[in-house]
């Protein structure tokens, strides 16, 4: 009998769930000035050339490096820089500049799924972003074996920065500098939309949640984010997300995330972000971890925090501990 009712809610379940998968999507969200407008005006001149590095599974990953001789007296430091949603390791020059200047080596990657590492807006699989930082931590420690590593990650970058760092991966890092972090969407924290800069295809991720219950896969590659990119940044900007990245490139428990992080974490964002509600940062952290520092830039938006000089201060004394 059990088994009879069973198989009829299936029966009723089955269009609606699938329906939500087919046709619940949306438009990609306007353009979104105060993200894209920073960047014009950022001189890219002396952006150093993409390098690579081939992942254990082949693919080819790129990434830029900012190579700095530390002062004197002072330790060798490194400094893994993780981009934001949709952006590539060319958007991290501005703040790597400012931390070379520190006398910090900075390596940027695109990200899988990003620029110039494996296709646009997708991954195989979840544990993929692990393993290629993993990859290029193991690089860094080839070349520079005495260096002090930090992980810092901005926007989407910090949510993923903080759920590397509750990895056994994060005990390879003296410090986890988390920028502006997306800490989820039910994070108090985050505004709607992230302030109108993504899209969520709401009923698709959730029959696709649905389905993931269900140890079902395999339509995890579909868009389920689209960003408010200019037009013309299309070429260089990554559009849309599938599930699968959009679940990968960030934390799916910040909480959590925060009371198992194998290394000190730092936070920092600034007072008038767009996307982010910079004031409860405090508050929604500290509730999980009460001693992580929380430092809010006066006057800085969103984007200006890897943009703006006057937020290089406080990421390099945050990176200093």
């Amino acid at each position: 009998m059990t088994l009879v009712i069973l198989g009829g809610l299936v029966v009723l379940v089955a269009p609606g769930l699938a329906a939500m998968i087919a046709f619940g999507t949306s438009n990609p969200p306007p353009v979104l000035a105060s993200i894209s407008d920073p960047f014009r005006t950022v001189d890219f001149s002396a952006l150093p050339p993409a390098e690579t590095l081939t992942a254990r599974d082949g693919t080819v990953l790129a990434y830029r490096r900012w190579t700095a001789t530390p002062a004197p007296g002072e330790p060798e430091r490194v400094v893994i820089a993780v981009h934001g949603s949709s952006a590539m390791g060319s958007s991290m020059h501005p703040l790597a500049q400012a931390l070379r200047a520190a006398g910090m080596t900075v390596y940027a990657p695109d990200i899988r799924g990003h620029g110039d590492s494996g296709r646009r807006g997708d991954i195989d699989d979840a544990s993929q972003l692990d393993d290629d930082l993993a990859d290029l931590v193991a690089a860094v420690k080839a070349k520079q074996p005495n260096a002090r590593l930090t992980l810092l990650g901005f926007s989407s970058g910090g949510g993923f920065a903080l759920r590397i760092g509750a990895t056994p991966l994060g005990a390879a890092f003296e410090r986890v500098v988390l920028i502006s972090p997306m800490l989820g969407p039910r994070a108090p924290t985050t505004r709607p939309d992230a302030g109108g800069w993504v899209k969520p295809f709401i009923p698709r991720i959730i029959g696709l949640l649905l389905l993931n219950r269900l140890g079902i896969h395999g339509f995890d590659y579909l868009p389920a984010l689209a960003f408010a990119i200019a037009p013309e940044n299309a070429a260089r900007l990554t559009g849309a997300y599938s599930f699968r990245l959009m679940r990968a490139f960030g934390t799916n428990d910040y909480e959590a995330d925060l009371r198992n992080a194998r290394a000190p974490l730092a936070l920092l964002a600034g007072s008038r972000d767009e996307a982010f509600v910079a004031e409860l940062y405090a508050p929604t952290v500290h509730a999980a971890r009460a001693e992580v520092p929380v430092t809010i830039v006066p006057d800085l938006g969103h984007i200006g925090m890897t943009t703006d000089p006057r937020a290089a201060p406080a990421i390099v004394a945050a990176i200093r501990g």
